[in-house]
């Protein structure tokens, strides 16, 4: 296995299919975090998945005054350590960066992340691994 020497956000830009993504960790001003020591897990959605959400919704948590709550979704995409496929499918759930709880159900060789399909595992980065899903989830409002 090679070792990625990009962090989780150069890693995602690089993709290509998290403009998204890298907008809105941007305006929330994770950058930074991201780019950090680590390591982190992000389940992070592809622009397919930030297009499913209603009309809207991407641009409203763009704006400066919803950063709280752009960045209250985004750290939910996030948990801390580096946690590979093969130990994902062994949880019920895993506590997010932001302290709510993602539930992770396995059928078979199907992986959900609450509502989200996990389309593509364990891609490195050098402070941690990226997993892809098709939808953004959304923490319970407290």
């Amino acid at each position: 296995m090679t070792t990625n020497t990009q962090d989780i956000v150069d890693t995602a830009v690089a993709a290509g299919q998290f403009k998204t993504l890298a907008a809105a960790l941007t305006a929330a001003g994770l950058v930074d975090t991201l780019k950090g020591h680590g390591p982190f897990t992000v389940f992070a959605p592809t622009d397919a998945a930030f297009a499913k959400l209603p009309a809207g919704t991407v641009e409203n948590l763009l704006k400066p005054e919803n950063k709280a709550q752009l960045t209250a979704t985004l750290t939910y995409h996030v948990v801390p350590g580096k946690v590979m496929a093969a130990d994902v499918v062994k949880l019920k759930e895993a506590k997010t960066v932001n302290g709510n709880m993602l539930q992770v159900k396995v059928n078979g060789s199907e992986v959900m992340i609450n509502d989200a399909n996990v389309t593509a595992t364990d891609i490195a980065a050098s402070n941690g691994v990226i997993h892809v899903i098709d939808s953004v989830v959304l923490p319970q409002a407290a």
